[in-house]
């Protein structure tokens, strides 16, 4: 088997393949394993989602030091993980997957540096946060200062007493605020849209708590199903129905959140005009008292272009600045391209997927047999552990592959009934989610149906218990 990316979901498909013995190669493109979380190094960095969730449930960590952990404590966290479960020994480092064309009955794989290799079974573990969206603005090469996007943060810069802006208001800018206001001498931070910020006080573990949790791993369970329960209730139903309950609920915070803002005019700047949850929402408890203080400065004017100096808006003023940051998030519909995929008679990816990605309970593609996806098209999306949901896809494409071991049969897709009825499905499905209330965002493809999953949480889980075989191509 071959997997593609040794971030978070390809290190959890390379434990479980060496756990039964599979003879498995895990194809990275960088020198180390973490993804996303190898690849986003800057101020501020967090999850959002609480840490104890955020883990692989065969390997819990009892050693967060608070409920939201840091990017370093992740990304050690996953190369601990990679260490300790035999990964790093199947990962081909500094090799990244150009093409895979499956060629009488198995996966012909071709990287950059030339190498060859055939497979029975490939798994995409490619992710969806690593190909950052770099806006074209008039006059970006003349900048003076230094400018990077987010996920490619240049440490060689000085911040402290520079003035300093940032493009973009998600959850990576927010974090940014909070974490560069206290070093800049002036910080502007440029919005095109206003977020919702839902507060998450970021509390701290104790020592005591750790050694419970160390000593006794079914504590450390039950808070990680006390966390699962709580947002899975609250966010992944909200999110559903735009006339639930949970998203009044979801909406009274955020607004009464948003009125710690003192100011009557930043406050109406800072105020979105669409429902809380259309976007995904940014979790922070510092953003609204970062961006209050004196020297920090929300610009709502569009911007005009980039100069030497600095930015130059559509009133006619010059932002000057030392240092602009691209906080402008990333490609989320490459998944495993650019590779190019050419899958049975032809079948082009690039082409079955030109008009949206799409995929059969978001796992495989019709006419690619053998061809997996973990955090593949239309995967649950949102505030809780990808983790979970991408252990969920690997146990439902495991007893895919036990099937081919047993020698039911060699390859394995789905067809285009099953996928064309579950696209129908979910289509249908979108129509009562907050996602279609007004907004523009990433969770939209370019027909504004969400690109996500539409149904509740509890039937993605059902899906995955279990393949059923009827969906299937089988030869």
């Amino acid at each position: 088997m071959a997997v593609i990316g040794a971030g978070m979901a390809g290190i959890l498909a390379g434990a479980k393949l060496r756990e039964r013995g599979v003879d498995c190669v895990i194809f990275e493109k960088a020198d180390r394993v973490g993804g996303t979380w190898r690849e986003n190094t800057y101020p501020g960095l967090a999850c959002d989602v609480p840490a104890h969730w955020y883990t692989y449930s065969f390997a819990r960590n009892p050693e967060w030091d608070t409920l939201l952990a840091a990017g370093p404590d992740i990304q050690a966290y996953f190369e601990r993980v990679a260490r300790d479960y035999g990964v790093l020994p199947l990962v081909r480092f500094g090799d990244e997957v150009v093409s895979l064309r499956y060629v009488d009955g198995g996966w012909e794989v071709a990287t950059a540096s030339g190498h060859r290799d055939r497979f029975d079974v490939v798994i995409s573990a490619a992710g969806v946060l690593h190909h950052p969206n770099i806006p074209k603005f008039e006059g970006a090469e003349s900048f003076k200062g230094a400018m990077f996007h987010s996920a490619r943060w240049d440490h060689s810069t000085p911040l402290d007493g520079r003035r300093i802006g940032v493009i973009g208001t998600g959850s990576t800018a927010a974090q940014l605020t909070a974490a560069l206001v206290p070093r800049a001498e002036r910080f502007d931070l440029f919005q095109r849209t206003a977020q919702w910020v839902l507060p998450r006080p970021n509390l701290a573990y104790t020592d005591e708590e750790k050694a419970r949790y160390r000593a006794d791993p079914a504590a450390l369970e039950a808070l990680v199903q006390q966390y699962r329960s709580k947002t899975i209730d609250g966010y992944a139903t909200a999110v559903l129905d735009y006339d639930s309950p949970q998203l009044a609920e979801i909406e009274r915070l955020c607004r009464e959140n948003l009125e710690t803002v003192r100011d009557p005019d930043l406050r109406r700047r800072l105020t979105p005009d669409y429902r809380a949850a259309c976007k995904r929402l940014v979790i922070s408890s510092e953003f609204y008292g970062a961006i209050q203080q004196p020297n920090a400065n929300l610009v709502t004017a569009p911007i005009a272009r980039i100069e030497p100096e600095g930015v130059r808006t559509a009133d006619g003023i010059l932002h000057e600045l030392d240092v602009l940051v691209l906080a402008t998030g990333f490609h989320t519909d490459r998944f495993i391209r650019p590779a190019k995929v050419i899958g049975r008679g032809g079948a082009d990816l690039d082409a079955v997927w030109g008009d949206h990605p799409v995929a059969y309970l978001s796992v495989t593609v019709p006419d690619f047999p053998n061809f997996f996806m973990l955090g593949g098209p239309n995967s649950p999306v949102g505030n809780f552990s990808l983790i979970e949901t991408c252990e969920w896809q690997l146990g439902y494409i495991l007893q895919l592959l036990e099937g081919m071991r047993r020698g039911d049969y060699r390859e394995a897709s789905a067809t285009h009934e099953a996928m064309d009825r579950f696209e129908d499905e979910r289509r249908r499905a979108a129509e009562r989610t907050v996602w279609v209330t007004g907004c523009k965002s990433w969770y939209l493809d370019r027909h504004g149906v969400p690109a996500s999953w539409t149904f509740t949480y509890a039937r993605f889980v059902e899906e995955m218990t279990a393949p059923r075989m009827e969906d299937f191509e089988t030869r």
